[in-house]
């Protein structure tokens, strides 16, 4: 049975990695900053990426591979790019047991590499837009690490494309931040803001970054994904040219996007509870537990009675049925409710003589009697409440934890000395101004958002006085 859990209130950050090893989600591994992912944790992450992947190709999107090592040189192209992921460069220099001609990078992100490749693939408009996606690992040398939201190695998706003019491209960087925040909302059940990131906050290399942010129980943001307008600083730096519909050539015009297993997390910290793991019913590997109750001289009618609506149900529903006789019908109540399974199914002797079965509802505790035969139906609606009803219930708890502060010294309270949460403030767009936050709070521009400018005319910033240019949200994050 699973251990005792830090309560949330006594550590938030134990609290997260007790969830994360006794859900069996992953593990640390002998090399120091990577994890290992194991089944349960993988399997949350195979329902991410294919919910995500069919969203991708409706979008007209297609998978590929590229290699995993890049040369040193193809960073160095891209002078931002290369200055903004030095510190965090893995690089090989011996392969076969002899000097490399040329240290060879471990991938920290793939746009080097893929657009070496545009180039040799890329000639005229008609070869455009190219729209690829890529699932792969990447690495990066992380001082601080902590299981899914930041290790040396993680599992992600970095989609790459490539566009005949700036308005398609920039185009595509908002379709694809639309595609992340309808994901985040209908099955992460996890509310986002959406904005364009600061100067200071961009990618390395991008001309705008694009975000989702959400905010955790400890009321610290997380931002869940990020698209990126490239404009033509890619291309150049690569020499991709195409001949342009008057016979012109023209660099095209370029985007990148990318989640990754830190939506793992995101889901364990917005919902979990001092029992265990949370999941929204569309992303929970397994959807329904039937858990017969029984006794020796009883099993052989539960547990027939049981496999008899387990094998009803298996056709409409990731189920799972515990009927081992060694565990108590309490230790296994505990054990699912750990690995957050949202419907647990209960049928004892006296359900199967009334002929119902009792529902248990993973997220609020919650249980109903149901005829037997209704069953099926009633779990239906019962996930997609669950469903909905976590998703409001993150909503309500950031709307809760999104203040107005009027003055300065307000700003530093909440994040020195109050709950943190986000604020929103507005900003005269200095990046001095947003350094001096960042050193008195530790707070962060986490996104400004679409149509800022307009709320923030006639508004004065709320740390220089001068003019605002801007409405910012702040926020301490991972």
């Amino acid at each position: 049975m699973a251990e005792r859990i830090t309560p949330r209130s006594e550590s938030y950050s134990d609290w997260y990695v007790d969830i994360v090893l006794q859900a069996q989600l992953a593990d640390y591994s002998p090399v120091k900053g990577s994890m290992v992912i194991r089944p349960r944790g993988y399997a949350l992450w195979e329902h991410i990426q294919r919910g995500l992947d069919g969203m991708f190709k409706e979008t007209g999107h297609t998978n590929a591979y590229f290699p995993l090592l890049i040369p040193e040189s193809f960073l160095k192209k891209e002078a931002e790019h290369v200055e903004g992921f030095a510190p965090e460069l893995a690089v090989v220099t011996h392969g076969g047991g002899e000097e490399l001609d040329e240290p060879l990078v471990i991938r920290p992100t793939s746009e080097t590499i893929i657009w070496s490749m545009y180039k040799k693939w890329i000639q005229s408009y008609r070869d455009l837009p190219l729209l690829i996606n890529q699932w792969a690992n990447v690495l990066r040398w992380e001082k601080r690490t902590r299981l899914f939201l930041r290790t040396t190695e993680f599992l992600w998706q970095e989609g790459h494309t490539a566009h005949e003019t700036e308005q398609e491209a920039r185009e595509e960087t908002l379709r694809m931040l639309e595609v992340y925040r309808t994901f985040a909302e209908e099955y992460m059940a996890l509310p986002v803001l959406t904005g364009i990131k600061s100067e200071s906050e961009k990618f390395a290399g991008a001309v705008a970054t694009y975000a989702i942010e959400a905010l955790m129980q400890d009321n610290k943001a997380l931002q869940a994904g990020t698209s990126h307008f490239l404009g033509q600083n890619f291309a150049k730096a690569f020499d991709v040219q195409f001949q342009s519909r008057e016979s012109t050539l023209e660099h095209v015009w370029a985007t990148s996007w990318g989640v990754s297993t830190r939506l793992i997390g995101a889901v364990i910290m917005a919902h979990s509870d001092d029992k265990g793991l949370v999941l929204p019913p569309r992303l929970a590997p397994t959807e329904v537990v039937l858990v017969p109750i029984f006794r020796n001289k009883n099993k052989d009618q539960v547990v027939g009675a049981a496999r008899g609506l387990f094998d009803e149900l298996r056709t409409q529903f990731r189920i799972e049925i515990d009927d081992d006789e060694n565990n108590s019908p309490g230790w296994k109540f505990a054990e699912w409710e750990m690995r957050g399974v949202p419907v647990r199914v209960e049928m004892g002797p006296r359900d199967i003589e009334n002929g119902q079965v009792t529902l248990a509802r993973r997220d609020t505790g919650e249980k109903e009697a149901v005829p037997t035969e209704q069953a099926a139906a009633r779990i239906r609606a019962l996930l997609d409440e669950i469903q909905r009803d976590l998703f409001e219930r993150a909503r309500v708890f950031r709307e809760e934890n999104t203040h107005h502060p009027a003055t300065y010294e307000e700003f530093k309270a909440l994040y020195n000395d109050g709950p943190g949460g986000f604020a929103v403030v507005p900003w005269d767009g200095d990046a001095a101004t947003e350094a001096k936050v960042k050193e008195d709070t530790k707070a962060t521009i986490r996104v400004l958002p679409f149509g800022n400018e307009e709320d923030a005319a006639g508004k004065t910033c709320i740390v220089s006085g001068k003019p605002a240019k801007h409405m910012a949200v702040f926020a301490k994050s991972y």
